[in-house]
């Protein structure tokens, strides 16, 4: 398939090089930012452009990754083509697209993806949405090529996927950074909580969350947190964090006990 990429970021970067891994064409790489559009386009083998009045009609798919607030006056400036547009967002309804485009969809891979970092985007999972049959199956079809977990997921049921998302990949990752910071007070590397980042993440592949939580919330152990909010006395964002993350696991353990 002729695939033209709208965008240079993190997801257009992988999902660009998965499809030219898989035999598809990549016609032109648009961005803003020359710069960003022609390194990209370097890699795919692809035409960089920084304007979409430069956009070749010879293609058969738009992928629409940028921004949210950027999907439905691209997907207008595109619409004159008449050809298959997607954006690949987790939060952005399909009726966005279609609304401008009678020939829409959606490609969403769920994952955390970095320009840093390769990944295996054959295990990516990707939720592929289309306004009608044909082009769910052939959405289906095409991010079968490049992935062995694609779903069909309708717009409600991705939004919600995207929040999960949010829950279990960016807070962490945020938290992560917390205790990387409290750490370096002290003089000590993020690197001593590595293995116990990796165990936690482990856990979960084979066990309900619930069934592995652990620490002094799930406990109940008032003393050792009330030792831990005094030591936050000086970061009173962190004492409120911590406080509300507490109490939703110990309210949560003890939902699970009266179930029971």
């Amino acid at each position: 398939m002729r695939i033209t990429i709208i965008g240079s970021g993190n997801v257009a970067t992988h999902m660009g090089a998965a499809f030219k891994n898989a035999g598809h064409q990549i016609i032109q790489v648009y961005s803003r930012d020359m710069q960003n559009a022609a390194l990209l386009a370097y890699h795919i083998g692809a035409e960089a452009v920084d304007h979409l009045d430069r956009i070749n009609p010879e293609t058969d798919l738009f992928i629409i990754s940028v921004k949210d607030d950027a999907i439905i006056p691209t997907a207008q400036t595109l619409a004159k083509y008449q050809k298959l547009i997607v954006h690949t967002s987790g939060a952005t309804d399909l009726g966005a697209l279609s609304a401008v485009n009678p020939k829409a969809g959606v490609l969403y891979p769920l994952q955390t993806l970095s320009k840093i970092r390769e990944v295996d985007f054959n295990t990516v999972p990707i939720c592929i949405e289309g306004v009608d049959n044909d082009i769910t199956h052939l959405l289906e079809q095409l991010a079968q090529t490049i992935s062995k977990n694609v779903y069909r997921v309708n717009s409600d049921q991705r939004r919600v996927l995207h929040l999960a998302a949010v829950f279990a990949c960016n807070f962490p990752n945020y938290l992560y950074g917390v205790a990387r910071d409290l750490l370096a007070k002290q003089n000590m590397e993020f690197e001593m909580l590595r293995p116990l980042i990796l165990e936690t993440a482990q856990k979960v592949q084979n066990h309900l969350p619930q069934e592995v939580q652990t620490g002094p919330a799930e406990r109940n152990d008032q003393s050792t947190m009330a030792a831990h909010l005094q030591m936050l006395h000086n970061e009173p964002q962190l004492q409120e964090l911590y406080n509300l993350l507490s109490q939703a696991i110990i309210k949560k353990d003890n939902g699970r006990q009266g179930r029971k």
